[in-house]
């Protein structure tokens, strides 16, 4: 017979286990209507945009359409159309996936560096925060906290008073929250994040890299190369699934130039200036502006067209710019010009590139290393 002490522990044991299973089924359950949501027009004020218009599942959670803003022989605008089909954002739509392990919005003072947050400039600490832009963004899906939950509400009481109290529509604001909650339960699946790439293969021991792929990897790491391992660090076989999205999640300041087509059609004009990290209100260094989140690479050879404003439309053209941005006389291999200004020049990071000196086959190695960092399911979207 137990002793009474082992006898509690057992029982102790049990309900923990029973109260975890019923909180990964709330959470699942959570997940499954979030998808709803995501994949929901309605939830936009006159009913034609859902969150999976911009960040379309079968493109790696990017928008996907053409618009006027679309480089010419491009598939896809440089910004997004909000969901009036007449106003345009200012930033390339970023690409949902892998989002639900960027850490929150924080200053590391033993790096002396911002870290993490969502959005560009890391306005938003968590996804539940991220979820919230696009509804209400006037830009976007135009919404208001009202219009969402009447919206909601009059589809999907029954399941939110299930998962979040029957009081749950009593109050705007928490049934906003809600809403929000569960959308981001949704982008914490694994159909966001299934890292089953070439490249998550030959960790396993699965697949191995070719010769071009090889050498790729190790220009991508090399301090005298590429060096893009400086703020894409390459992880190893144990890392966790945080430290595999190929980012440090940091800011930096790349020189990018403004995209003058998207500027032209999107009425902010030619002298407006994207701050980037220094607009976000938590930050006040001017030496930040310009700034923005160093991107997971994960996808990267489907994610175009590329960089915060979608002024390149090829990835090579990415790795170009990285190599010659300040070399005389380069050009831009797209347009056959000199690469022009950074839309804040004089505090551009001139230390990790501008001038790497990579031969054409270099970059050719790196881009083929770059494209086995895609899932497996988006393979057949590789240029």
């Amino acid at each position: 017979m137990r002793s009474p002490k082992i006898l509690h522990l057992t029982i102790l044991l049990v309900l923990a286990q029973f109260i975890s299973g019923c909180e990964n089924e709330t959470q699942a359950h959570k997940a499954a209507l979030g998808k709803r949501l995501f994949n929901d027009v309605s939830l936009s004020r006159n009913g034609t945009q859902s969150c999976a218009t911009c960040h379309d599942s079968q493109h790696a959670f990017v928008d996907a359409r053409p618009n006027i803003t679309k480089a010419p022989q491009s598939n896809r605008g440089a910004v997004s159309l909000g969901q009036d089909n007449i106003s345009l954002g200012d930033i390339n739509t970023p690409t949902l996936a892998y989002k639900a392990f960027v850490p929150e919005f924080h200053f590391d003072k033993k790096e002396g560096l911002f870290i993490g947050g969502l959005f560009l400039n890391g306005r938003a600490n968590d996804l539940n925060e991220q979820a919230e832009g696009p509804l209400l963004n006037e830009v976007e899906m135009q919404n208001t906290k009202q219009g969402v939950v009447a919206a909601v509400k009059a589809k999907y009481k029954k399941e939110m008073s299930l998962l979040y109290g029957d009081a749950i529509f009593k109050d705007v604001n928490q049934a906003f929250q809600a809403i929000t909650d569960a959308i981001s339960q949704f982008e914490k699946t694994e159909e966001f994040s299934s890292f089953d790439s070439k490249f998550d293969k030959v960790l396993k021991g699965e697949a191995s890299f070719t010769a071009q792929e090889l050498r790729g990897l190790d220009l991508f790491k090399a301090e005298d190369k590429g060096n893009c391992a400086a703020c894409h660090p390459v992880p190893e076989k144990n890392s966790s699934l945080q430290q595999r999205l190929f980012t440090d999640f940091s800011y930096d300041n790349l020189g990018t130039p403004r995209n003058i087509l998207v500027r032209s059609k999107n009425n902010k004009g030619l002298n407006y200036v994207d701050e980037g990290l220094f607009s976000n209100p938590k930050v006040n260094d001017p030496e930040l502006k310009g700034a923005f989140r160093v991107s997971t690479l994960r996808n990267i050879a489907v994610t175009g067209p590329y960089m915060h404003n979608g002024v390149f439309k090829n990835l090579s053209t990415v790795v170009h710019f990285y190599n010659s941005r300040d070399v005389a006389g380069a050009k831009n291999p797209e347009t056959g010009k000199p690469w022009r200004k950074g839309e804040i020049d004089k505090i551009k990071n001139t230390d990790e590139l501008g001038d790497l000196k990579l031969n054409d086959n270099d970059i050719d190695d790196i881009v083929a290393f770059l494209k086995t960092l895609t899932d497996a399911r988006y393979e057949h979207l590789i240029p």
